[in-house]
């Protein structure tokens, strides 16, 4: 049984960080819904309790009785989860006379405590609140305490039970690695043995339990999540994996010839579905982006569909969702504001009438990476640039027709070459082009234009949740944005996106 760990969400932006941060130490966990938490069983190791933009001292707080763990598992408090158990444990918590937010250090840490092996004294970390710990139970000792914050960390006496007011999980708090390895392995007794390999061991064999004889039907993208998916559904079902690739005509150029080729490498049983005239028609008209991005989930479940019962007696649709599209989609006040229509995790048309198989759905991005470098998964499919689903139906401001497409496709082709060329592409967490709905004037030899501007966008990022922009040398934007405005008729200015998310998003739409 694999041991875990459980990651109690009380809708912290941080809660994610936290999964991510205990998972580069090769140990499992779970990231569950505060009014939603699963039974505790023996493969439970510790539990962990978030942070939260909500207040203790609120009518509305967002409740959970701690004590069912307490006492019986380690368990540590951070930020909200930390003045939770302080303030429903006999003690206060009242609001700060000064926002604590920032860097503070830490000028007093108990000697000897587990929880703090190896910090320095004066450790820097990092504090996001507007209330604070005025003041404990008896039963519980302070461990740590800034210049600022008396009750920077405690330990409720003779128990495995900590709380901490700062954050470990961000790189500002500059040990916050080592006191996250101090409670799971120390305290907690993690092992440190989930990694790519025993992933890809274990899931192969539960696909192969699961599966048995069935046949599976998969939609291919080209990009990182299902194709490694594919490769893990291969491994366990071999030939009884039919995956299905469609040209939908918003893809990159040439790119369904050559994701197609590639899949040859791998022994893949592909076919390749050429449908771009049923999404171009059911495009037709349409400006509005949610729009858009509905009439082209509904084209590709009806072509998917038609080419799924092509296959007799399939019974399962994988799927590569992964663990963020999972954590959104049961969040804490359940699914949040619909910024952009996302895959419907486990979502299908009743009419479909199949069972759904996601062998991702615990990663995240980054170990997805992992662990198709771990399957001997093609380098450039591993590194390829996220692309959103819609595609360049995205990237095209305003009503799509097939001439724009081919004027976008030429112009984001000669972009992504030229980062490629410049060495530069796998510095850049995502990189396209986008076609604006303005024209504007220019001179081209002798005669001046009315014609079109596009612009190119391209962010660093570790996981797309934030994403500066990058500063890629002037030289190298000049050479593109010439070679375009050579080579690509129709577009005569070429402009560069400054911006950083948040405010705006990575994509425009």
């Amino acid at each position: 049984m694999q041991e875990k760990i459980l990651i109690l969400d009380f809708g912290s932006q941080f809660t994610q960080l936290i999964a991510r941060r205990v998972r580069e130490l090769n140990i499992y966990c779970e990231i569950h819904p505060f009014n939603n938490f699963p039974a505790l069983d023996e493969s439970v190791k510790g539990v962990i309790l978030s942070g939260s933009p909500y207040s203790v001292r609120q009518e509305d707080a967002l409740h959970y009785d701690f004590k069912t763990v307490h006492g019986k598992l380690p368990l540590l408090g951070v930020c909200y989860g930390a003045q939770y158990m302080a303030h429903f444990g006999g003690g206060e918590v009242l609001p700060s006379s000064t926002r604590e937010y920032g860097r503070a250090n830490l000028h007093f840490i108990q000697d000897g405590n587990p929880l703090f092996k190896d910090v320095p004294s004066n450790s820097q970390v990092w504090m996001s609140h507007g209330d604070t710990i005025a003041r404990i139970a008896d039963e519980y000792e302070i461990i740590a305490s800034t210049d600022s914050v008396k009750v920077a960390a405690y330990q409720i006496k003779g128990t495995q039970t900590y709380g901490i007011q700062f954050h470990p999980e961000v790189t500002h708090s500059i040990d916050g690695k080592q006191l996250l390895q101090n409670f799971l392995v120390d305290i907690c007794g993690c092992q440190q043995d989930w990694t790519p390999d025993s992933f890809v061991e274990t899931t192969v064999a539960e696909l192969k339990e699961k599966l048995g004889d069935d046949k599976v039907v998969l939609g291919l993208s080209g990009g990182v999540d299902s194709s490694v998916a594919a490769v893990l559904l291969h491994q366990a079902i071999g030939k009884n994996l039919y995956c299905i690739f469609v040209d939908n005509g918003l893809l990159r150029k040439d790119e369904f010839e050559s994701v197609l080729e590639s899949y040859k490498h791998m022994g893949l049983n592909v076919k390749g579905v050429d449908a771009k005239q049923r999404f171009y028609d059911a495009l037709a008209g349409l400006s509005d982006p949610e729009k858009k991005r509905k009439a082209i989930g509904r084209v590709f479940i009806e072509v998917f569909d038609d080419e799924a019962h092509l296959v007799e007696d399939v019974k399962w649709l994988g799927q590569g969702t992964i663990y963020p599209d999972v954590i959104e989609s049961v969040s804490v006040k359940g699914p949040s504001a619909t910024i952009k229509s996302h895959h419907n995790v486990g979502g299908l048309p009743d009419f479909m009438k199949l069972k759904v198989v996601e062998p991702l759905n615990t990663l995240f991005k980054d170990e997805v990476r992992r662990v198709g470098k771990t399957l001997g998964i093609d380098p450039n499919i591993l590194g390829r640039h996220p692309f959103p689903g819609p595609g360049l139906a995205i990237r095209i401001l305003g009503e799509i027709t097939p001439e724009k497409v081919d004027i976008l496709q030429q112009a984001d082709a000669i972009f992504i070459n030229n980062l490629r060329a410049a060495g530069v592409y796998d510095k850049v967490w995502q990189a396209g082009t986008i076609y604006l709905p303005v024209q504007s004037v220019g001179v081209m030899g002798d005669e001046r234009t009315y014609e079109n501007v596009v612009c190119l966008r391209a962010v660093e990022s570790l996981d797309g949740m934030t994403a500066d922009w990058c500063h890629l040398p002037y030289d190298l934007l000049a050479k593109i944005s010439n070679d375009i405005i050579n080579n690509v008729k129709g577009i005569n200015r070429v402009v560069y996106d400054i911006s950083s998310k948040p405010p705006a998003t990575i994509e425009w739409e």
